[in-house]
């Protein structure tokens, strides 16, 4: 079948994007960490922007997940989220997100009671973010490199790990994919700290499947698929498990939960370099 021009040129697109995503360019740097140890968390601060909260927070979906995964479950997992619209990492206090009998001091139970928490340790990993441009924007790289040694400085203080959230490309600027893996990647090696690849998930999802829309009308936030795809690739990440039958589905159709499930777990492997078990 002969394509017209349009045609072969979203084809020729699709098959750069797909090489970007899933094939290790000679500039790419490795991760050097690749889990969180032995000892799955069990608590975890987001700390980031609208790209977070979008579509009833991403957390909200990570923890479905967690909470629907089969045996062996991650019972008890907590979380908080602290986002500011537009914000990078600069504009966060996040020693004050430790301050002992502030958040997470009570939380709302299934039937919306209040109950009171004591913890021993506030949380165990923070999951952190910075805005959509700022870790390759030329006047704000430095302040990405700077708050992330920081932040993951006063994290490991107050007893957690630091962990770096990779944002993904605007659909109409696909060459941020690489850029942005790269800046994050490096992050996360100089601090010793675990790195989500769900930007290298968006651009593998959009080059496999290029109807599938993952954005919002502005071009970088995410429709409700996106924020799933993210979410699938956070829970694949954190855990070392695969998402593939999950049975949160977000209220997608069953293929479309499917395809992002199998395209999170893919990318994870990918990008840290191993095979890892296929057990959800």
């Amino acid at each position: 079948m002969s394509l017209n021009p349009f045609g072969r040129r979203l084809a020729l697109a699709c098959a750069a994007m797909l090489a970007l995503a899933i094939a290790p360019a000679g500039a790419q740097t490795r991760p050097q960490v690749r889990d969180l140890g032995a000892e799955a968390p069990r608590s975890a601060i987001y700390i980031g922007n609208s790209f977070f909260y979008y579509n009833n927070s991403m957390h909200g979906h990570v923890n479905s997940m967690i909470r629907l995964a089969p045996p062996p479950a991650h019972a008890g997992f907590a979380t908080s989220s602290v986002t500011i619209s537009g914000s990078g990492l600069n504009w966060h206090d996040v020693e004050s997100y430790f301050r002992p009998n502030a958040l997470r001091s009570y939380s709302f139970d299934r039937q919306n009671n209040i109950v009171f928490n004591t913890n021993d340790r506030l949380y165990e990993i923070a999951i952190m973010m910075d805005c959509s441009q700022c870790p390759i924007h030329p006047r704000l790289s430095g302040l990405f490199a700077e708050y992330a040694r920081k932040h993951s400085e006063t994290v490991r203080r107050h007893g957690a790990q630091p962990v770096f959230f990779m944002s993904w490309a605007y659909a109409d600027k696909p060459e941020m994919t690489q850029q942005l893996a790269e800046a994050y990647t490096v992050a996360g090696n100089a601090n010793n700290a675990l790195v989500i690849p769900a930007g290298l998930a968006f651009a593998r999802a959009i080059a496999e499947r290029p109807a599938l829309n993952l954005y919002v009308a502005d071009k970088r936030h995410p429709s409700l698929a996106g924020t799933y795809l993210a979410a699938a690739t956070t829970y694949a990440a954190l855990f070392g498990r695969s998402p593939e039958g999950n049975r949160h589905t977000a209220g997608l159709d069953a293929d479309t939960a499917a395809f992002l499930q199998r395209t999170a777990w893919a990318t994870v492997r990918d990008y840290y370099g191993e095979r890892r078990a296929a057990a959800n």
